[in-house]
């Protein structure tokens, strides 16, 4: 049951090599986004800065992903960008998300047939905090677009982890 001995019929129990690291490895592997994400959280790309900072206070996130009305993605935002941009002198009502927003092809993102693996490993080899869940999609005109589907933290790991220590 815990994956370190296997039965045949007529030789018995054997060892099959496997040890505890190599098996909490292949669970990982195993295991697809689609089962860690969380519910994303989005502002609409036409929204001021000062409202962003309020959504991304409000919601207590790191990142928010900015979005079309038809929820396809445009860009992404975290409390570093907005933090330089509120240190500086201009009015935070007026100054556009899209000013201070990665846009696309910038920005990392994972589909949900990953593996929770690829996404950490996304997150570390690009040093960021979160990952939009994305599904291909198009507009209206044809253009091949990423719909925002959810989203993968560090705190999503961390989950992860201790879901994963806890059980018995």
């Amino acid at each position: 049951m815990a994956g370190l001995l296997d039965a045949r019929p007529r030789v018995g129990y054997f060892y099959t090599g496997k040890t505890l690291y190599m098996l909490v490895s292949e669970e990982i592997r195993q295991l697809k986004v689609a089962d860690a994400k969380s519910v994303p959280v989005v502002v609409m790309e036409d929204v001021s800065v000062y409202d962003a900072i309020v959504a991304l206070f409000t919601e207590d996130v790191g990142t928010l992903f900015i979005v079309t009305e038809d929820g396809y993605l445009e860009g992404a935002v975290s409390r570093k960008d907005l933090l330089k941009v509120a240190l500086g002198r201009g009015d935070l009502h007026k100054i556009p998300i899209q000013v201070v927003m990665t846009r696309l092809p910038n920005i990392v993102t994972i589909s949900e047939e990953e593996s929770v693996y690829e996404a950490a490993s996304k997150l570390v080899e690009h040093e960021i905090d979160a990952l939009p869940v994305v599904e291909a999609g198009s507009d209206e005109s044809g253009r091949e677009k990423l719909k925002v589907i959810g989203r993968f933290t560090k705190t999503t790991i961390a989950r992860i982890f201790v879901e994963m220590g806890t059980r018995k």
